[in-house]
């Protein structure tokens, strides 16, 4: 029976075991982001200015997917070292094909990241791209007074176009899901995913200018003038409500970096292994979702679900991380916690290793960074982000071991 404590030295065991195909994995994919990166920022000048913006919002739903593909390729390397998986393979259960797992991750993978707000990193990377490469045409054109187009690839979209691409988007989504439903075969998930992130992306500019309207209505009503006054009140009034609020306020965001996003990985990784066909039968009994286990076999249950939301709500937040730690406490409480810690603890010390690289090697001229930081940025991302797959299928594999050897289903509702 493996120990919860021993997370940390199985998740070393595995990146040992499996560095190269992981190095490989990630810097294959830092590859295609930084050629997907640059053709974002070029596209978007010249003629035809509408439909080159578009361009830029498919090549930045093409980064995101690159990221999907990634982590999916590092987490599906990792399964040949995984006792869970050699298990498996012993009872005579055919392993899995990375196409196929990519495809069954692909859906819920795209609700996970667009609930938890992932996807502004990828565009606030584009936006850096654009305004470090065309830094002197920005330069010049505030210079002399002139009109400049440089990191508006986002915003200069006309809304009109973006709702049309945004129905469009919405209309392949609506197409994927049902041939998913009805075929196992393709790569209806990851043509699901992609109208996905692409629905989002494209629809950033109507969405922006229906919401700013909506504001703009909404907070002159007097029952919105009115809730902020009365919030304002209560804040002095109340005797320590001020003092609860900015507590909260301080901790809630180190509650969401230190646990939350170590589930929803953790939910990625549970797709990336896991739930078959007996699995998920159990945890969408009752529903509506009962009806199709039998068309999606090898799916998961927040697959299906995700075919039934649009955009990112309360229940694709919580619900697939509520499946994840129930998994977890399979393993024990202790599992969850040493988790957590050996999650913040690899990329806190990702941070301090980078620093004290930096100030060895030491410069005397500030520029000089642009050409020395890239390099050594990319050797800490690659340790941080083989440690980090590492640790989440170490997860998995101790919880799914222990739930296993106890005669217990590791999915049981």
């Amino acid at each position: 029976m493996p120990s919860p404590y021993s997370l940390p030295l199985h998740a070393l065991r595995l990146a040992g075991k499996c560095a190269l195909p992981l190095i490989f994995w990630f810097s294959a994919g830092e590859l295609a982001r930084f050629l997907l990166l640059y053709g974002a920022v070029e596209v978007a000048y010249g003629d035809w200015r509408q439909v080159r913006l578009v361009a830029v919002m498919v090549l930045t739903t093409l980064i995101v997917l690159t990221a999907m593909t990634v982590t999916t390729g590092m987490l599906h390397s990792l399964r040949g070292a995984m006792w869970e998986i050699r298990a498996r393979t012993e009872d005579g259960v055919a392993d899995e094909r990375f196409f196929r797992a990519l495809d069954r991750v692909a859906p819920a993978f795209a609700v996970l990241y667009l609930a938890w707000g992932f996807q502004v990193e990828d565009a606030r990377a584009v936006y850096q791209m654009d305004m470090f490469h065309h830094y002197y045409d920005g330069t010049e054109a505030a210079w002399f007074g002139e009109e400049s187009h440089v990191g508006r690839g986002f915003i200069d979209l006309d809304w009109r176009v973006s709702l049309a691409a945004m129905v469009a988007m919405f209309g392949l989504k609506l197409l994927f899901s049902k041939l998913l439903e009805k075929k196992q075969g393709g790569f209806y998930g990851f043509g699901a995913a992609f109208s996905e992130f692409a629905f989002v992306f494209l629809g950033l500019n109507a969405t922006f200018t229906v919401a700013k309207a909506r504001a703009e209505w909404v907070e002159h009503r007097n029952v919105v003038v009115g809730s902020e006054d009365f919030w304002t009140e209560a804040q002095t009034t109340v005797p320590g409500w001020k003092a609860v609020t900015d507590w909260f306020g301080d901790v809630w965001p180190l509650i969401i970096d230190a646990v939350v996003i170590p589930l929803a990985w953790l939910t990625v990784a549970m797709l990336v292994f896991g739930a078959f066909s007996d699995e998920t039968r159990a945890l969408v009994k009752g529903t509506r979702l009962e009806k199709g286990v039998d068309r999606l076999e090898g799916s998961h249950d927040l697959t299906q679900k995700s075919f039934n939301q649009v955009t990112g709500g309360f229940r694709d937040r919580w619900v697939p991380l509520a499946n994840s730690l129930r998994m977890i406490f399979r393993g024990g409480f202790p599992l969850f916690g040493m988790m957590c810690l050996c999650y913040v603890t690899i990329d806190v010390a990702g941070q301090y290793a980078e620093r004290v690289v930096l100030t060895l090697i030491g410069t005397r001229e500030e520029w000089i960074w642009v050409v020395q930081g890239p390099p050594v940025s990319f050797v800490r991302d690659m340790i941080v982000s083989v440690l980090t797959m590492a640790l989440l299928a170490a997860t998995y594999d101790i919880a799914a071991t222990r739930a296993r050897l106890k005669g217990e289903p590791l999915n049981d509702v």
